[in-house]
């Protein structure tokens, strides 16, 4: 069958109904019933583990989560949630299944890339565990769709890769008073935080007296968002499987934990107004921050993971704060009001260099093959990784981070006071290169390439500050679009990832 969205629920290898308006399962008394002899067998492990018992297992089977994100994060989190035996199993996701998705993505397989992620994952789920109830939403979260999306369930996950659609899912989960396990992760770190458990009305378990009352939103944790620069992600800067296998995993036991013990129920009035609360309720006021990192380059070791210990609900969050109500609705936001996109966006370039001052792939590559670019100097400034798969012959590898740093101790130490940047020069380059441009070759070009065309228009003004350009006698240029334009203006088959 189907729900008003069109989307095809799957229960027990087959289909049920959907009903947003009352829950997916609207049990008044979750409690009440018996384990069938299929759900003893399969959860008695579990079961047996002490503060599980029965009364937890049948608060999973009556549960509803929310998995935005079928990806790194989402995959590994659902198994385990289907595993678990939540009862309705929502997953919200609006691609398809591509080769480089797998090697961590492992919900998805080989035989399944073109397919869409939702129904990807759910085959794979169905064949784990046929009992949840398994809701497919195949779009992404959006300002217009997010409260449909999130109302019907009891708990959410945040499996999605990008700052601005976690201020949105944190917003309507204030909003509808659901409780959100949040995680990131790329390239070789990750985190993990639990928000608004117990749920709180909007301005209501404000800090008294150095005391919080109530659990943060994302907003309370993360006040700003990252520079846009420096949101990157994992298509842009990469991942390790296992680091976001890992937060997946983690998510999906706090999830549990949550479930299990029932801390998703809308708390009383009574508690609201200061009865005591379980202690394990209290401390959700004040969530800990769980941050993992992993190195590559270490001998083989523990983990290394450290908790942070953060602030409750804060009387100046723009989402659950002092006067929220007014700024915050779900009308607002279906309006465009915040606007997430602008909230957690720069600038699409962080220097716009003057045309004269930049060259195109295919005319920077014509010119070599006329020979109108005789000797010059050529940096490549991505990460030695993306070097290593392929460069533009005669390139130099300067990683734009250690060109920052280098320029800045450069400038620091007055190394370009010289006015021709020689200090600098020998801080960064190869020995070989050097040498071109200190002996004679003090008017030497300089081009400058990255992986898609910012970080070089940045790493060409950093190098005509320190005086590289010898008073103008020298051309730094930049060539437009990096390595990316490099493909499609030159060589199709240049490997650029």
């Amino acid at each position: 069958m189907q729900n008003r969205n069109n989307n095809t629920i799957y229960q027990n290898g087959g289909t049920s109904s959907f009903s947003p308006s009352n829950g997916i399962n609207n049990n008044s008394n979750p409690l009440s019933r018996s384990l069938t002899d299929e759900e003893f067998d399969r959860y008695s492990r579990q079961m047996i583990v002490p503060g599980m018992g029965k009364e937890g297992q049948l608060r999973l089977l009556t549960s509803r989560v929310l998995i935005i994100g079928a990806g790194g994060l989402g995959c590994p989190a659902a198994q385990y949630i289907a595993g678990a035996g939540i009862g309705t199993i929502g997953i919200v996701d609006g691609d398809v299944v591509e080769p480089s998705n797998l090697h961590r993505q492992v919900g998805h397989a080989t035989s399944r890339i073109g397919t869409p992620k939702v129904t990807s994952l759910i085959t794979h789920l169905s064949a784990l565990n046929p009992l949840p109830t398994y809701i497919p939403h195949p779009c992404h979260i959006t300002p217009d769709n997010a409260a449909d999306l999130i109302a019907p369930y009891d708990l959410v996950l945040d499996c999605t890769d990008n700052p601005a659609t976690r201020y949105l899912i944190s917003d309507v989960c204030v909003l509808l008073r659901k409780p959100l396990v949040s995680a990131a992760s790329v390239q070789k770190s990750g985190q993990l935080v639990v928000l608004n458990c117990p749920a709180t009305p909007q301005g209501e378990g404000l800090p008294e007296g150095g005391k919080y009352n109530a659990a943060p939103c994302y907003r309370c944790c993360f006040k700003q968002p990252p520079p846009a620069a420096a949101a990157l992600s994992c298509g842009e800067a990469g991942i390790m499987g296992p680091v976001v296998g890992l937060m997946g995993v983690a998510q999906a036991g706090e999830a549990v934990k949550i479930l299990a013990s029932g801390l998703h129920a809308i708390p009383s009035s009574d508690g609201a107004t200061g009865q005591e609360e379980p202690g394990r309720e209290r401390n959700l006021r004040q969530p800990t921050l769980l941050i993992y990192s992993y190195d590559l380059d270490a001998a083989v070791g523990p983990y290394a993971f450290r908790a942070l210990k953060m602030a409750g609900r804060k009387k100046s969050c723009f989402a659950c704060g002092e006067g929220s109500r007014a700024r915050l609705t779900l009308g607002g936001i279906k309006k465009g009001e915040p606007d997430y996109v602008q909230f957690c966006s720069a600038p699409t370039a962080r220097v716009t260099l003057p045309v004269e001052e930049r060259i195109t792939a295919a005319a920077y590559h014509e010119a070599r093959e006329r020979g109108e670019i005789a000797e010059h100097v050529l940096i490549d400034t991505r990460e030695r990784e993306h070097f290593s798969f392929g460069s533009i012959d005669g390139a130099v590898n300067v990683p734009f981070g250690k060109l920052l740093m280098a320029a800045a101790v450069a400038s620091r130490e007055g190394a370009s006071g010289n006015g021709n940047g020689n200090g600098f020069v020998e801080k960064i380059l190869p020995e070989e290169v050097r040498g071109k441009m200190v002996d004679g070759g003090e008017d030497l070009p300089i081009y400058v390439v990255c992986r898609r065309g910012l970080d070089s228009q940045e790493a060409v003004e950093k190098l005509r500050g320190l005086g590289m350009d010898n008073g103008g006698r020298r051309k730094i240029l930049d060539i437009m679009g990096g390595m990316k334009a490099w493909k499609e203006e030159v060589d199709p088959s240049f490997p650029f990832i």
